[in-house]
């Protein structure tokens, strides 16, 4: 039996994410018109003469400026994604933004886990009912349901970072689940990014919602349940058993 932790230990862990939600209330109120498309708009001709004479140094920083706007769960994160693809191109822009989203979820993930997962995760495996069976299933298909997850717009993507650390899902799995499964999206999203410059030619705003839109949605729909097939399939043949 593990002995409880004292009220100090319980503090030191639960510190990173004080830590988060501090920095995320600060960005919140200071920095939302900063990290946000009209920032993007005003300041595009110093970013690209900057990145034209620093290109290494732009795209280290930029990479880091997104890790930490998903690690503090800030505003602009759909800013950040267009910046990498006005910036970068196509690629490497998707790859800077899907490596930065995914360290940014995992930092977060182990700040949850830290400061609650572990004595959470040990109350549901020492309960009964429906939340440790909810638990368990989960667990026992982590890569699919995840992966599922991430693939379509249900959950915002901090609920999507906080709930696998609360159950006690791998760091290697959910590490994996989010950076393929948010790659699609960040295509799509990198892919709008790439195109702002005739946008800001014509004084328009880009299209947000396009990944929305049937034909894109349709095929994302279809992937998410592609991949909860075996474990749709597992499911049934375990209840072909019981009977």
């Amino acid at each position: 039996m593990t002995k409880p932790l004292t009220l100090a230990a319980r503090w030191r862990q639960r510190l990173p994410i004080i830590i988060i939600a501090c920095v995320a209330i600060l960005g919140t109120l200071v920095l939302r018109e900063y990290l946000s498309f009209e920032a993007l708009r005003e300041n595009r001709a110093a970013l690209i003469a900057f990145r034209d004479s620093h290109y290494l140094l732009t795209a280290g920083g930029f990479i880091l400026a997104y890790i930490a706007i998903v690690s503090f769960s800030l505003p602009g994160a759909t800013a950040a994604t267009l910046t990498g693809g006005f910036l970068f191109g196509l690629f490497p822009g998707a790859l800077f933004n899907v490596f930065a989203a995914t360290v940014g979820a995992v930092l977060i993930f182990w700040a949850v886990r830290a400061g609650f997962g572990r004595s959470l995760a040990a109350k549901i495996e020492a309960s009964d009912g429906r939340v440790k069976r909810l638990t368990l299933a989960i667990r026992a298909n982590e890569f699919p349901v995840l992966f599922s997850l991430r693939l379509m717009p249900v959950l915002p993507f901090f609920v999507m970072n906080v709930i696998p650390a609360l159950i006690g899902v791998r760091t290697s799995v959910f590490a994996a689940s989010t950076f393929l499964g948010i790659m699609p999206g960040g295509l799509i999203y990198t892919w709008v990014g790439a195109g702002l410059g005739e946008v800001f030619a014509r004084d328009e705003t880009p299209d947000l919602g396009i990944i929305f839109e049937l034909h894109i949605l349709g095929p994302l729909l279809g992937l998410a349940a592609l991949s909860l097939l075996p474990t749709i399939l597992k499911t049934l043949r375990g209840k072909e058993r019981e009977i």
